[in-house]
């Protein structure tokens, strides 16, 4: 069995270190050619392969191989990505395009086409004619929304004046109809002193009526002796009357009671025996 860590490596009889080469370059400087990594991306556009007509959609992840080129769009460098068709393995090439902000397909696969792009290849085929055609439409658009926007402002402005011009009519006239030229205060403090005196009288009726009589006399309190009111009978009153019939009541004691134990042997069956002393 080998061992999972090797500490001592094999040396042929015939092995000869001076014929090992190394290719070391000078610190700082890159190897020749254009330089090229291994990277994650996603398809940057919808496309369909020339060899046997796969789609591939935007989005698909790939392991592609990231190229730098000696082009560049002022100063901002051109790279190029190599993938693969996922259906027959064919290589598909497209690099970037800063000038469109977008990418280039270059081979391997043909780009779908896209609503909103208006020439192929993402390439701008609009005239100077158009683009000013483009421009002062946009600009009457603008023009109009200001407009638009400064009437809706306007129109809130007046209803917002018309609601208060109606509020201060409503006062006026509101204020014209108390008589006299009195404060609209002193008006209303004097409506409710006279509900209060009126609720009063009623209240006052009332009352007279329930101690009044069907003939109209007023009913009196009669005691249990035949006398008015009931306060005294035969020469005393009635506190010392019933305080001759009803005795005193009890002085009160707050003396503790001790409660005799139960005796529980005798149910139990235990007999005491008796004290020998």
């Amino acid at each position: 069995m080998s061992e999972r860590k090797v500490l001592t490596k094999y040396y042929p009889p015939d092995f000869d270190p001076s014929k090992i080469t190394r290719a070391r370059r000078p610190r700082g400087t890159t190897p020749p050619g254009p330089k090229v990594q291994t990277v994650r991306l996603m398809a940057p556009f919808s496309m369909k392969c020339t060899a046997c007509g796969e789609y591939i959609y935007k989005g698909r992840k790939f392991n592609a191989r990231k190229e730098t080129t000696d082009e560049k769009y002022y100063s901002i460098s051109i790279f190029r990505f190599y993938i693969r068709c996922t259906r027959c393995s064919g290589e598909i090439t497209f690099k970037t395009d800063p000038k469109n902000m977008d990418y280039t397909c270059e081979r391997g696969a043909k780009r779908n086409f896209e609503i909103w792009r208006q020439g192929g290849d993402g390439e701008d085929k609009e005239t100077d004619e158009e683009r000013l055609d483009r421009l002062e439409r946009e600009e009457g658009e603008k023009n109009a929304m200001e407009e638009l926007e400064a009437k809706v402002h306007s129109a809130k402005e007046d209803m917002a004046v018309a609601d208060a011009l109606d509020e201060v009519r409503t006062r006026n006239a509101r204020n014209e109809r108390w008589a006299g030229g009195k404060e609209v205060g002193d008006v209303v403090k004097e409506q409710i002193d006279e509900e209060r005196r009126r609720v009063e009288r009623e209240d006052e009726e009332a009352a007279r009526r329930a101690f009044m009589t069907e003939t109209g006399e007023k009913v009196r309190r009669i005691g249990e002796g035949g006398t008015e009111d009931g306060d005294r009978v035969e020469g005393r009153t009635v506190a010392e009357s019933a305080g001759e019939l009803m005795p005193p009541p009890p002085v009160p004691k707050f003396k503790r009671a001790v409660k005799k134990k139960k005796d529980l042997g005798a149910a139990l069956g235990i007999k005491k025996k008796p004290a020998l002393v």
